[in-house]
């Protein structure tokens, strides 16, 4: 009898609306990531216009221009730990709010110190919105589409970044001293769509089970499991990791402290150390997959196509504010359509392929755009540019953002927000994002300087030989996650279900000064 009830359920069909439920609630919280990625995208255009009214030097727009990535570090350790103190839903909507404030101070900006203001609030919040969504999107949703929906957020920033592009093309046809202040203000509408929406989003299962609140998981993964069996087995899985026994049930229960809540000092403190002072040999893995794969995503110099595209595109001979500005347009349309191809591979093709092939086109279509960028330039006639190779550097670039998309840029916070175990999401979430906004803030407050050192084609040489290094590190540190649960993720980087178990009891055991019951 049991057998045949079993076998009827594995046959049960996915709930179609569970599966729009849930998507519709990884868009909603990637919208975030929709006004991280215009407030990053818009100051590339912003900048030609900002540097002739303030007239502030090339150090000062280095400066403004990567400052941000430094500020968000802020925002992204406190999203961690709001977000295990006050959930993710309420974490994205103070999110909102931090990026309408910034977006009135650089609107209204009337000196570089006001607009250095800004981007330090725009920072906080970019720091915020880069951990959130993913995590949201990965803890909402089912192993078999993860990775689609864990990279809708990507997708989004992408939007962002394009409508950024397009913002700088429509308004940079007001007067000098209102064009950019649209730019870089009309993030506000948004901000406040966004924090009304977001209150309509359901909470984290994983995080109401940190906080004891099982009848409101319970009903949360209802509406968002494949099936009815597999929300009980995920619930199951969840208070497993968060060292809930077996047969503790009920509504409400008591979570050992060190699992329900990180923010508190003590409990902070011990998930320091399981995941950075003393970790395990497992952890340790996941810790430097994480960090490795955030390094190598800003140090192969995404950023400087970002943000310093209009540089590129005028030593490719493009001529004029107007033309420059809608070539760059052009590429962030490439990057959003290869970003969505993306989405519809990670859960077929798998992560680790993904990155494989991305890396590698990457490398080689660097080489390209730096050669084509060093050779351009060497005309007889100064004021002109050698035409073939301007087209093999156009050629690459276009190139170089295909292969990003499609693999790197859509990969990494989908791997690193499913990689950790429940305990040290947040933290860890945080951690990777912290050093991928330091080594973006590396790469933006120095590509102006070292451009005119070792020229611009030197510069991206360099990238090419970390994207090369880029690939061996994935070929030999990051084992496949496609179709894993998030509470087996830790099996794929060597740690035994015996050592999930054992631990979990032991935190109850320190916690209620009893053994948990087997």
């Amino acid at each position: 009898m049991a057998n045949s009830a079993a076998a009827q359920e594995a046959v049960e069909p996915v709930k179609k609306s569970n599966v729009k439920y849930t998507c519709t609630c990884a868009i909603l919280a990637s919208m975030a990531s929709m006004i991280l990625g215009y407030d990053i995208g818009v100051l590339s255009g912003a900048a030609l216009y900002i540097k002739k009214d303030l007239k502030i030097t090339d150090v000062q727009l280095e400066v403004l221009m990567g400052v941000i990535n430094l500020y968000s570090l802020i925002g992204s350790f406190a999203a961690g730990r709001t977000s295990d103190w006050i959930g993710r839903r309420y974490t994205v909507v103070l999110t909102a709010a931090i990026f309408l404030a910034g977006a009135l101070l650089m609107g209204f900006a009337a000196s570089y110190g006001m607009l250095m203001a800004g981007q330090f609030v725009a920072g906080v919040a970019v720091g915020y919105a880069i951990v959130i969504p993913p995590v949201y999107a990965a803890e909402i949703s089912p192993a078999s589409a993860r990775g689609f929906l864990s990279s809708i957020p990507e997708v989004f920033a992408n939007i962002g970044i394009l409508l950024g592009y397009v913002s700088n093309y429509a308004f940079a046809r007001l007067p000098l001293a209102l064009g950019w202040r649209a730019m870089l203000g009309a993030s506000a509408a948004p901000s406040v769509l966004l924090a009304v929406m977001a209150l309509g989003m359901p909470e984290s299962p994983r995080w109401l089970v940190l906080k004891g609140r099982l009848a409101e998981a319970r009903v949360v993964l209802g509406r968002i499991a494949d099936t009815p069996q597999q929300a009980a087995d995920c619930l199951a899985d969840i208070k497993a990791a968060a060292g809930i026994p077996d047969d503790l049930d009920g509504d409400v229960v008591t979570v050992p402290r060190t699992r329900r809540d990180g923010g508190a000092g003590g409990e902070e403190r011990q998930v320091w150390k399981e995941l950075v002072l003393s970790p395990t040999p497992a952890m340790r893995r996941i810790l430097l997959s994480a960090l490795g794969i955030h390094f190598f995503q800003q140090a192969s110099g995404i950023d400087a196509f970002v943000l310093y595209s209009p540089s590129m595109f005028r030593s490719m001979g493009i001529a004029g504010d107007s033309r420059v500005l809608g070539a760059t347009c052009a590429l962030g349309a490439v990057r959003l359509l290869f970003t969505l191809v993306a989405t519809f591979l990670l859960d077929r093709v798998g992560r680790r392929p993904l990155l494989l092939g991305s890396m590698g086109g990457m490398a080689f279509s660097l080489v390209g755009l730096a050669a084509g960028l060093t050779v351009a330039g060497r005309h007889p006639d100064g004021s002109k540019v050698i035409p073939w190779a301007a087209g093999l550097a156009m050629a690459s670039a276009v190139a170089h953002n295909v292969s990003y998309s499609v693999g790197l840029g859509s990969v990494t916070f989908v791997y690193t927000s499913e990689i950790f175990p429940l305990r040290a999401r947040a933290l860890g979430c945080a951690l990777g994002v912290a050093f991928n906004r330091t080594i973006s803030a590396a790469v933006t407050m120095t590509f102006l300087s070292m451009s005119k050192a070792i020229t611009i084609g030197g510069s991206f040489f360099l990238y090419a030989g970390v994207a090369a290094l880029a690939w061996v590190f994935f070929f030999t540190c990051l084992p496949e996650t496609r179709g894993r649960t998030l509470e087996e993720m830790s099996k794929s980087f060597g740690m035994a279900d015996t050592d999930i178990i054992v631990e979990a009891e032991d935190h109850f055991t320190k916690e209620n000064g009893v053994e948990a019951p087997k």
